[in-house]
C-alpha cells in the first residue's frame, strides 16, 4: 500500500514537472519570436540604412575659400540651414587654397562637411607684369578642386559656391531638378543659381528660368563629362574671364541682389521647355509678342505701356547706353552681354513687365521672321 502511494506521488511529481517544462518551452518560444521580431525589424533598418548610404548623390557641394573664416561661416550656416534631409544627396565640402588657420579651424569644426586644403608652392609666372598673381592661385585652386571631387572621390556633379554666398529655401531642389536637364540636353554647359540682373527691382517671378550664353561663374553644377573637356584645357589664370571686381561694383549691383525666399518645388515641375530645340520658340515668342520701342526716354515709355517691351541695340555702346537708363549690368565679355541669350538681355521693370533688350540680329537668330 505503502509504495502504491509512493508511486502514485512520484507519477504525479512527474506530471507537474512535466506541465511546468510544456510551460517554460512556451515561454521560451515566445521569447525566441519576440527576438526573431527584433531581429527582422533591425535587419530592415540596416538593409534600408545600407540602400541609403549607397544612394548615389545628386551633386557634391564645395565652397571655395581662402582666408576669410567670417564669410565662410556664414555661408556654411546658410547651406546647412537646408541640407539635413539632402544630406546624402548633397555632400559638402570646403576646399582652402592655402593655409590660413582661422578658415581650417572653422571648416573642421562642422562634422556635416568635409575639409579639403590645396597647399601650392610653385611659383607663379605671369603673362603680363601689370597682372594679379591671385587670378593664377584662383585658377589652380578651382582646377585642383573639381580634379579631387571627380576624380578622387568620383562625383558625377559639382556644385561651386563661393565662400561669401548664401543660398534659397529651393537652392537643393532646384539643382537636383536642373541634373536632369544637364543629363538630357548636352548644349547646356552649367546650371546657375545666380542671375546677374538679379536686383529686387529688375525681378519678380521665383519660377521664371532663362537659357543663357553667358556664364554667370557663382553658385553654378557641371558634369563629369564636361570636366573631363575642360581640365585638359584649364587656363593658367582668369578661367572666367577677366571682368569687373566684384568690390567694385558690390553697392550698385550685388548688395541689392534678391535671394529668394519661396520654397519653390522645381522637381514636381516640367521644364522640358529648357531644353535647346523648345526654348528657342519659347523665348522667340515672348521676345516677338513684345511691343518695340526705340528713340530716347526709353525708361518713360516703357511705363506708359501695359505689357512687355523690346528694345533693339545696335552696337556694345548702344547697348551701354540703354542699360544705364535702366540701371542693369552694362558689362560685356567676349562680345556676350552679361545675361544674354542669343543677344537679348531679360528682367522685369516696375515688377510685372518684361524688358527685352535685343541684339541687332536676334531675330534672326531666335527665326522670328516678323515682329
Amino acid at each position: 500500500m505503502n509504495e502504491m502511494r509512493l508511486l502514485i506521488d512520484q507519477i504525479s511529481m512527474h506530471q507537474e514537472n512535466i506541465v511546468f517544462l510544456e510551460e517554460k518551452v512556451k515561454r521560451k518560444e515566445h521569447e525566441c519570436e519576440q527576438l526573431r521580431t527584433v531581429v527582422q525589424d533591425l535587419e530592415k533598418k540596416a538593409v534600408g540604412s545600407l540602400i541609403r548610404e549607397a544612394e548615389v548623390p545628386v551633386a557634391a557641394v564645395v565652397i571655395m575659400a581662402c582666408n576669410r573664416a567670417d564669410y565662410l561661416e556664414r555661408t556654411i550656416k546658410s547651406i546647412l540651414k537646408y541640407h539635413s534631409s539632402v544630406a546624402l544627396k548633397f555632400p559638402v565640402f570646403v576646399s582652402q587654397d592655402g593655409s590660413n588657420s582661422d578658415v581650417r579651424t572653422m571648416a573642421m569644426g562642422y562634422d556635416q562637411l568635409t575639409y579639403m586644403q590645396h597647399l601650392d608652392y610653385e611659383p607663379v609666372h605671369m603673362e603680363r607684369p601689370e597682372e594679379l598673381i591671385a587670378y593664377y592661385k584662383i585658377a589652380r585652386h578651382y582646377k585642383w578642386a573639381l580634379d579631387q571631387l571627380f576624380y578622387k572621390h568620383n562625383f558625377n556633379r559639382v556644385i561651386i559656391l563661393e565662400d561669401d554666398m548664401e543660398i534659397s529655401p529651393d537652392f537643393f531642389e532646384y539643382f537636383e531638378a536642373g541634373a536632369d536637364l544637364l543629363d538630357k540636353d548636352k548644349s547646356i554647359m552649367a546650371i546657375s543659381s545666380w542671375n546677374d540682373n538679379g536686383q529686387k527691382q529688375f525681378v519678380h517671378d521665383p519660377y521664371t528660368l532663362y537659357r543663357s550664353d553667358f556664364f554667370p561663374g557663382l553658385g553654378w553644377m557641371l558634369t563629369k563629362p564636361t570636366w573631363d573637356e575642360l581640365s585638359p584645357k584649364w587656363p593658367k589664370a582668369y578661367p572666367f574671364q577677366q571682368g569687373s571686381s566684384l568690390g567694385q561694383f558690390f553697392q550698385q549691383y550685388l548688395k541689392p541682389i534678391k535671394l529668394n525666399d519661396i520654397q519653390v518645388d522645381w522637381k514636381s515641375m516640367n521644364l522640358s521647355y529648357l531644353m535647346e530645340d523648345k526654348f528657342v520658340k519659347y523665348f522667340a515668342d515672348l521676345v516677338k509678342n513684345a511691343k518695340p520701342l526705340d528713340g530716347t526716354d526709353l525708361v518713360s515709355k516703357t511705363n506708359n505701356v501695359d505689357g512687355d517691351v523690346r528694345i533693339q541695340y545696335r552696337d556694345q555702346s548702344h547697348f551701354e547706353n540703354i542699360a544705364h537708363q535702366y540701371g542693369i549690368f552694362d558689362e560685356w565679355k567676349d562680345g556676350i552681354p552679361r545675361t544674354a541669350y542669343k543677344g537679348v538681355v531679360v528682367f522685369r521693370h516696375q515688377t510685372l513687365k518684361c524688358v527685352f533688350i535685343v541684339g541687332p540680329d536676334s531675330l534672326q537668330q531666335l527665326g522670328i521672321q516678323s515682329a
